[in-house]
């Protein structure tokens, strides 16, 4: 058995910054530190993240390469320009099982050629609270057994090349109204309802044979007081022993305020990775933020002194270090082609809901009205005007923040349709004062709807799902 120091190392896989990874990172994968997450801070493009992957595998073959493309709204391949796959939700609204898993293949084979081997998605999440700020669209509907057959299919894509799927956030993010990536949410459920509604999805992934699960850090009162992450009866109790999961147990970030902020002691991160090893956690995903060689070198200290004390087992952490390596076997060969926007774009159109007449009457006034994106997606191009600009001549774009209403009435006289693009509306007081004042006194209004739809409205509307770059451009053609 190797000794803690090695064993520590080969369970963390941090972030860092760049697009070419720095000397030190490149040492320490030489010698023996687990693997790296790619954000799309590290992304150029598929020939320079093929080439940074390639660099890394350099320094040693056995190396963990992680991204989190979802597809849709959170994309890192894409972040320059929008997906080129819609998201989770959107494939659940075109419910076509053949067709999410002919995405998922897609992106999988994407990322193969790009050298990654595991991808943290899909989300096995359900989308059942309208406050929700964080799953939204990323995951495949609220029907625990509709979107289970999206989950199972998703994941059989995304693995046919050799990358490992990684379903999330066990055990289930979507009834939670906090945000874990700044405090710490409680799941309101007994174990019956999470075995009837959440677990349903995550059941489904391991009968799919999903390689990988990443934890939630939220807190189910009937396990008690700690959030899953660190939570023996989650993740060995409930997942490991009634579900029956042997893959690998990811954590998702570490340095998330709902698990280090929260439990942490004089070392946040280190205590969290400890507790979260402890518990039954394989993997130590660090890589939400960009860290250095300082910081690995506590994480790794506070597991070696846990391991010294008693608090955790050298048996624990080697079998933890063993299922983090079979994450690390390297994805079928594939050739890095021109993206296609062709499978995206079909799934994309079969996705729309429409309502009423949303058609032209002649060039248009877009609103575009820019809220914060889901924090796990970040800042990315988003918006319908530019592309409709290029489907109608004569088309004027406009981007607002919410509650401009003065802006879109001074420049929609002139314009017989205005087409207002919303990211969940529902979720935003003074969007829905804006889209209120409109129906009244804008003629032509067409209500574009890019995220959860939230409650039914009058009037013309499109619903795409996901505010990828296909699906935008799927609500531009249709309206052109």
């Amino acid at each position: 058995m190797s000794s803690p120091e090695k064993l520590a190392e080969s369970v963390l896989l941090p972030g860092f910054a760049g697009t070419t990874a720095p000397d030190w990172l490149r040492r320490r994968l030489g010698e023996g530190l687990g693997g790296v997450v790619l954000f799309g801070r590290n992304v150029v493009d598929d020939h320079q993240v093929a080439a940074l992957t390639a660099g890394l595998r350099s320094e040693r073959s056995d190396v963990v390469i992680g991204i989190d493309e979802e597809g849709g709204d959170v994309t890192r391949l894409d972040v320059a320009t929008g997906s080129f796959v819609p998201g989770p939700l959107a494939l659940g609204a075109a419910d076509d099982p053949e067709l999410t898993t002919s995405v998922a293949a897609a992106l999988g084979e994407r990322l193969a050629a790009c050298g990654v081997t595991v991808n943290l998605a899909p989300c096995a999440d359900l989308t059942l609270a309208a406050e929700d700020p964080v799953i939204g669209v990323r995951a495949f509907g609220s029907d625990p057994v509709r979107a289970s057959v999206h989950v199972a299919a998703y994941v059989t894509g995304l693995q046919k090349y050799g990358v490992a799927a990684c379903a999330k956030h066990f055990p289930g993010h979507g009834a939670a109204t906090e945000d874990s990536h700044v405090a710490l949410p409680v799941l309101p459920r007994t174990e019956e309802e999470l075995r009837e509604i959440e677990l349903v999805p995550f059941q489904a992934a391991i009968q799919a044979g999903v390689r990988s699960i990443m934890t939630g850090h939220l807190v189910v009162p009937a396990w008690g007081e700690l959030p899953a992450t660190l939570n023996a009866r989650a993740l060995t109790g409930v997942l490991r022993d009634e579900l029956g999961f042997t893959g690998a147990v990811i954590t998702d970030a570490l340095e998330m305020g709902a698990v280090s902020g929260e439990y942490g002691r004089q070392d946040g991160l280190g205590e969290a990775a400890v507790r979260a090893l402890a518990a039954g956690a394989d993997a130590l995903c660090i890589g939400g933020a960009a860290f250095d060689a300082e910081v690995l070198d506590r994480i790794t200290a506070t597991i070696v002194a846990a391991v010294t004390s008693g608090e955790l087992s050298l048996e624990r952490l080697a079998e933890a270090s063993s299922r983090t390596a079979a994450l690390a076997s390297e994805p079928a060969s594939a050739e890095i082609t021109p993206v296609d926007y062709r499978l995206g774009l079909e799934a994309a159109r079969k996705a729309l809901r429409v309502q009423g007449e949303p058609r032209l009457t002649g060039a248009p006034l877009v609103v575009d009205i820019q809220t914060e994106p889901n924090i796990a997606a970040g800042p990315m191009p988003w918006g319908l005007g530019a592309l409709l600009s290029d489907l109608v001549p004569g088309t004027r774009a406009l981007t607002v923040s919410p509650g401009d209403v003065d802006s879109v009435l001074a420049a929609a006289p002139g314009f017989s349709s205005v087409v207002v693009v919303t990211r969940e509306a529902h979720r935003h007081t003074a969007v829905r004062s804006m889209l209120e004042v409109f129906r009244t006194s804008v003629p032509g209004l067409i209500h574009v709807e890019t995220g959860v739809p939230g409650p039914a409205t009058e009037g013309a509307r499109i619903d795409t799902f996901s505010g990828s770059h296909v699906s935008l451009r799927a609500a531009a053609e249709y309206l052109a």
